[in-house]
């Protein structure tokens, strides 16, 4: 009989990072065993089993996610920020819930490329403490959360972001700039008026790509910058699939964005990039690159930022992106 795996994570919201993460962790699970069983977790279940040729139900169908549970050998929850309560309680017991649920019914379980906290509720942090100290095996990708591990007396293994496994296609490169924004509090009207000016200034003559990676919460802040260039080839790129928004920054000239998934495909695609700094996982990777990035905070800064970006070349160091893929070896031993 096959093993059976389920997967638990913010996916089916189309939001192009987490899907990414799944995309990948799934492809490699896959290459484990040819015969291993994967049901995920997803709020767009039919969509996710189609385009990941997996088992899927629904996020929220307890009786189908209890079945599942039962029949399966190991639950892996993750990646992304799932356990912290800054965003909501909710999701954190949703998630612990899952956790625990799997536990009471004798499985493995597996906290897959994770951030753990902040956790501002004491009976949140206890619980989630004792839920994780059951756990098979734990990743997660930042100091903090590590730390924060620790003073729980976890141990857990640090790693970096799995999407940087993800094969970008080899597609031939285009003149175009593409621009990815998202609905922020800190990205202000006055920002997106400077942004827009500056797009216009420098590039006036070139075709620009709106992209929206997650519709929800880009494709109308995308459409309030379209109203506010010049330039005559502008088209907004809406989201339909990973693979084709993986293509569509792939063949980039020159990307401007926010999101920290768009701006590791640029790196691993060679394209151009300057990074919109919103979140202190964008300002980290553009150290790790000796970038610049165009602030929100010290806005007279960003046209000698910009100058800057477009008269000078990039080059992005291929061993460095390689030591930052994902160690899928340990997870092998594990389920294997």
């Amino acid at each position: 009989m096959s093993k059976r795996v389920c997967i638990s994570g913010y996916y089916g919201f189309d939001n192009f990072g987490d899907e990414a993460i799944l995309k990948t962790l799934v492809e490699n699970l896959k290459n484990f065993e040819k015969e291993l069983n994967i049901t995920v977790f997803s709020s767009n279940p039919q969509k996710t089993a189609k385009e990941l040729n997996v088992n899927s139900v629904h996020s929220f169908c307890i009786k189908d996610i209890v079945k599942s549970l039962f029949n399966c050998n190991y639950l892996i929850s993750g990646g992304g920020s799932l356990l912290q309560d800054t965003t909501s309680a909710k999701s954190l017991i949703y998630y612990l819930g899952i956790i625990a649920l799997a536990q009471i019914l004798g499985k493995k379980t597996i906290i897959f490329a994770q951030g753990i906290g902040p956790i501002k509720n004491k009976h949140l942090e206890k619980l989630t403490a004792f839920i994780l100290k059951k756990s098979k095996y734990i990743s997660v990708r930042d100091d903090k959360s590590i730390n924060w591990l620790k003073t729980w007396g976890i141990n857990a293994t640090k790693c970096y972001d799995p999407v940087w496994n993800i094969e970008t296609p080899l597609v031939e490169k285009t003149n175009i700039v593409g621009i990815q924004l998202r609905a922020f509090p800190t990205m202000t009207e006055d920002i997106l008026n400077q942004l827009a000016n500056l797009i216009n200034n420098y590039y006036l003559d070139r075709e620009i790509h709106l992209l929206s990676l997650q519709n929800k919460l880009d494709l109308e802040i995308c459409n309030k910058l379209k109203n506010k260039l010049k330039s005559k080839n502008i088209k907004v790129i809406e989201n339909s699939s990973n693979k084709k928004i993986i293509e569509d920054l792939s063949k980039l000239d020159i990307l401007i964005a926010m999101r920290f998934h768009a701006c590791l495909i640029g790196i691993k695609s060679g394209v151009k990039l300057l990074p919109i700094n919103y979140d202190i996982k964008v300002e980290q990777l553009a150290k790790e690159f000796d970038l610049n990035c165009f602030n929100l905070e010290y806005i007279e800064l960003n046209e000698i930022i910009f100058e800057q970006f477009t008269k000078n070349k990039i080059e992005y160091n291929t061993e460095k992106i390689n030591s930052l893929m994902y160690d899928f070896k340990q997870l092998e031993e594990i389920i294997s």
